[in-house]
């Protein structure tokens, strides 16, 4: 049996935070929001202001009224469950917040974690509310602000009876794909749904590190104006493999984007630094780094772009640097390109945006599986790739109706890259990411990512790979021991062959 929440707690007001709480207003539910921050609360104020519509649903209270907080979620029935939507930074600002609420919690009462979480800081906090009555459920929410405000694709992860209680609810939460579906799935038990958005969070990741070394491509050495660029994206993203690509389209919005008194782009103001790695505001894509390592799993488009971001945000360290190389590896210089080659030059760089998002989505899903496999979840990959579909940062149809039926028909798939159908667009579009890398070593162009997902298809795919010669140096000094070729492939464990190179 389900049960409606007509009043909701929303516990963080930031940005996410008071989107979803408007969501949640249209969809007839009376919401508090309360938040450890008097400055964040204000802002809320100072928005719900200018939206009267929302005045009446939405209610804020100030750090010292916690209790005043809680007790607005009572209802005619003292004893029915409450339903709380933690947005939080991950780690110890969730911790707090459960401790601060704990004397008011009763059994039944469920929290959704809606922040990005490791997901093993969610298995503990389950097990430990669970001794109360209290359930946790740890829920991706994907898509940024602007999804959280209409519509986000959701990936809960828990007990399967209440997620099962909840899931109508979260159904009208959820954006809509094309065919009316709701972007959102029982994930599975545990910390699994926040495992899923932070494979969501590396996807995108090696996603947003080829688009944009591509668009250096364009902007630095093509010497393509901005607003060009904007209509270039723009038409990728209305037809072809990269048709409704949520991270394109926004391309060509920020591209296009002037200042107030048109004289100039605000894309040109923008700092070329990401900090939010480096100072653990966000801790997806390291986990998502660290997670591929430990389950051995190959994600070198994910960590390339990782790596670039770290490197990118301490811009001071890079101009003491950069003062001692000079101009010899300093990166993207503009170059000429006829006319006539233009087009093809370009239609290369769309073809290596998608050969490289298909690397990253590969190795994002073929980490998903493992650990799937490893930890028991029986998450249907399929389902995954549908709420994808839209209300996310990663939304691609093309990839996505290419990955759901290989999936539907094996939920199982370990390596989605060994599918005759899927390698069928890697050498359709290789060929471009080949030259498009070719090009950019030329050009002196930064690409990490790019580089590293030509390298991943190439080696993934390598019938003789130059390991054979490290196998034998570990062997020489560490007597690991190897495999003989005539005893065909092997498996994955220690050979059964030491040679003594040298005696000790």
């Amino acid at each position: 049996m389900t049960h409606r929440f007509d009043k909701i707690g929303v516990v963080g007001a930031g940005w996410m935070g008071t989107m979803m709480a408007f969501l949640f207003s249209e969809h007839d539910s009376q919401v508090s929001l309360y938040d450890i921050s008097s400055e964040e609360i204000e802002r809320v104020r100072e928005i719900i202001s200018d939206s009267p519509q929302h005045a009446n649903k939405i209610r804020t209270f100030d750090p010292h009224r916690i209790d005043s907080f809680v007790m607005s979620l009572r209802n005619d029935k003292d004893q029915t469950p409450r339903l709380f939507v933690f947005s939080l930074p991950h780690g110890e600002a969730v911790d707090k917040a459960i401790d601060s609420l704990s004397k008011h919690f009763r059994p039944g009462d469920i929290i959704i974690d809606g922040g990005n979480e490791w997901y093993r800081n969610t298995d503990r906090r389950q097990m430990e509310l669970m001794k109360h009555g209290v359930h946790l459920i740890g829920c991706g929410v994907s898509g940024g602000y602007q999804s959280a405000r209409h519509g986000p694709s959701l990936s809960p992860g828990g007990d399967h009876d209440v997620l099962k209680n909840i899931l109508p609810q979260m159904k009208e939460w959820a954006a809509k794909d094309q065919m009316g579906n709701p972007c959102v799935t029982m994930i599975g038990p545990g910390g699994s749904g926040h495992y899923v958005k932070m494979i969501h969070n590396g996807i995108e990741q090696g996603m947003l590190g080829v688009l944009n070394e591509v668009w250096e491509m364009l902007f630095k050495c093509l010497h393509t104006n901005l607003d060009d660029l904007s209509k270039i994206f723009e038409g990728w993203a209305a037809s072809g493999e990269l048709k409704n690509n949520f991270l394109v389209s926004i391309g060509a919005d920020i591209c296009s984007q002037k200042k107030q008194d048109e004289r100039g782009h605000i894309l040109n103001e923008v700092q070329d630094k990401v900090v939010q790695d480096a100072d653990n505001s966000e801790g997806t894509g390291v986990w998502t780094v660290m997670e591929a390592a430990k389950r051995h799993v190959s994600t070198p488009t994910i960590a390339a772009s990782h790596f670039l971001r770290i490197a990118s945000a301490n811009r001071a360290e890079r101009l003491k640097i950069f003062e001692l190389v000079g101009g010899m590896i300093s990166g993207a210089k503009k170059q000429h390109v006829d006319d006539q080659d233009r087009p093809g030059v370009i239609e290369d760089l769309r073809q290596a945006v998608y050969c490289g998002f298909l690397a990253s989505y590969i190795q994002g899903m073929n980490l998903l599986s493992r650990a799937n496999k490893d930890e028991s979840w029986k998450i249907q990959l399929s389902e995954v790739v549908r709420i994808w579909r839209n209300g996310c940062i990663i939304r691609s149809d093309h990839i996505a109706d290419l990955f759901q039926p290989i999936y539907q028909h094996n939920q199982e798939l370990q390596n989605i890259l060994t599918e005759k159908k899927v390698i069928e667009e890697i050498q359709r579009t290789y060929p471009s990411l080949k030259r498009t890398v070719q090009r950019g070593l030329e050009w002196d162009s930064h690409m990490p990512s790019l580089t590293a997902s030509m390298e991943y298809l190439k080696y993934c795919g390598g019938r003789q790979l130059p390991t054979q010669f490290m196998e034998a140096q570990l062997d020489y000094f560490g007597a690991h021991s190897y495999d003989r070729k005539c005893e065909g492939p092997g498996t994955v464990k220690k050979g059964a062959h030491h040679h003594e190179w040298k005696p000790a």
